[in-house]
């Protein structure tokens, strides 16, 4: 029975997204198109353990959602509107449509997810909203699922999801793939949300787990879906490119305890080769569809000079400065300007770095650094190495009460036990 259920599982996150894409096409409602697909979910529960598992377990789901679709159709469920009028033309539909339908459904096409993903990520939502809708509809997470990996109550995720499918069925959000400039403007919104995912993956805001693997499975599985639906936009393998590189880093990031252990502290031996190899010639796709002096592909560039150093002093620190300069001009941010500073103190020494982070500053009082605990990190390594113990300690102890991962916490502390050893 624990093996079924566990296959049924596997088999819904495989097809979730196909079955509520392939559904929402018709019905023009996530809210239905899910709820139907959780129907079949939930006879394949009943059925499989006596029956056994089909041949073809997504064909069956399929088969099985159609012929839920088409009897909520014919009850009329489907065809009431917001305030409960049935006009003329519904009434029709409600006649005409139980064949059509089931043709619809037989006819599904990839595009279909291609059109779900930019309805869940919709800027008309939040961006909170954005990213619990697409870990759930396309990614087949349950709520609880999305919850304990956004370290919120069950409660309060499964609201967040209500709201955003009530908000695009209020909006009358069509499920459609944009084009042109609204292509574009889109993607971007799409993009952000991956991005989003994998950097909760990459560094938890909270917890007691530096990264959360699974999170990371999901952004990539995303990012080459866009890479499959989107292959002539750049931007799209450029983040592929980043989250690549990033990852292939997983394995050196944490040590035998769990604790965090930071780039220059990495075996390197212990990166993931092929990753990597994906990363740069996913970057050099994006490059050669113009895409070089974009967001994504300026980070994955830089990314890529970490992966290509062989160690840590073999880094080429003033093209990764040259990057971020670049990257500076096409998206002015505070955090990117705190992570030049870092590349800065890298490149010139320490006494630079602290320059360049303090002439920013507008960065120190800006409200999104200034209870940022890597901005107070970043300023007591380079006070630190500078000598300076007595401001860099304070520094420390303000980015420890600032950051709720209690690993980034055990570092922040273990520096500081170092530093003070030192300067005994």
């Amino acid at each position: 029975m624990t093996d079924v259920r566990k296959t049924i599982e596997a088999v819904w996150k495989i097809e979730a997204a196909r079955l509520i894409a392939s559904i929402a096409r018709v019905t023009h409602d996530l809210g239905i198109a899910e709820e139907i697909a959780q129907d079949a979910l939930v006879t394949a529960l009943e059925l499989w353990p006596k029956e056994g598992i089909p041949d073809n377990p997504g064909a069956w789901l399929m088969t099985a959602a159609k012929r839920r679709a088409i009897d909520s159709l014919r009850r009329g469920r489907m065809l009431i509107q917001k305030h409960g009028e049935i006009t003329r033309e519904l009434e029709w539909q409600q006649q005409q449509l139980g064949q059509a339908l089931e043709y619809s459904m037989d006819q599904v096409i990839d595009d279909d997810i291609l059109r779900l993903i930019f309805t869940a990520c919709h800027p008309v939502l939040t961006l909170e909203a954005r990213t619990a809708l697409t870990l759930r509809l396309i990614c087949g997470l349950t709520t609880e699922e999305i919850a304990r990996a956004f370290l919120v109550p069950e409660k309060t995720m499964g609201q967040r999801i209500f709201r955003a499918k009530k908000t695009l069925s209020e909006a009358r959000i069509r499920f459609e793939t944009p084009s042109g400039d609204e292509l574009r403007n889109r993607v971007a919104s799409v993009l952000t949300v991956v991005y989003l995912i994998f950097n909760e993956s990459y560094t938890a805001t909270s917890g007691d787990e530096w990264m959360r693997a699974a999170l990371t499975d999901e952004a990539l599985r995303l990012g080459r879906i866009l890479v499959h639906f989107l292959p002539e936009e750049s931007e799209v393998h450029a983040l592929m490119a980043l989250m690549e590189l990033q990852a292939s880093r997983t394995a050196a990031r944490r040590g035998p305890d769990g604790q965090a252990v930071l780039l220059p502290d990495q075996d390197r031996s212990l990166w993931d080769r092929m990753q990597i190899q994906r990363g740069i010639a996913a970057l050099e796709r994006a490059q050669h569809l113009e895409g070089s002096a974009k967001p994504y592909a300026l980070q994955a560039a830089i990314a890529a000079c970490h992966m290509q150093a062989h160690t840590d002093k073999d880094t080429n620190w003033g093209k990764i400065v040259t990057l971020y300069d670049a990257l500076l001009q096409i998206n002015p941010s505070p955090i990117v300007a705190l992570n030049r500073a870092v590349a800065v103190g890298m490149a010139q020494g320490p006494a630079a770095g602290l320059d360049a982070l303090d002439r920013a500053s507008s960065l120190a009082s800006n409200s999104v650094l200034a209870g940022y605990h890597l901005f107070r990190s970043v300023r007591g390594d380079l006070l630190m190495k500078m000598g300076n113990f007595l401001e860099a300690r304070e520094e420390l102890q303000s980015a420890i009460g600032m950051t709720q991962n209690l690993r980034e916490q055990e570092m922040l502390a273990k520096k500081i036990r170092q530093m003070e050893k030192s300067a005994r």
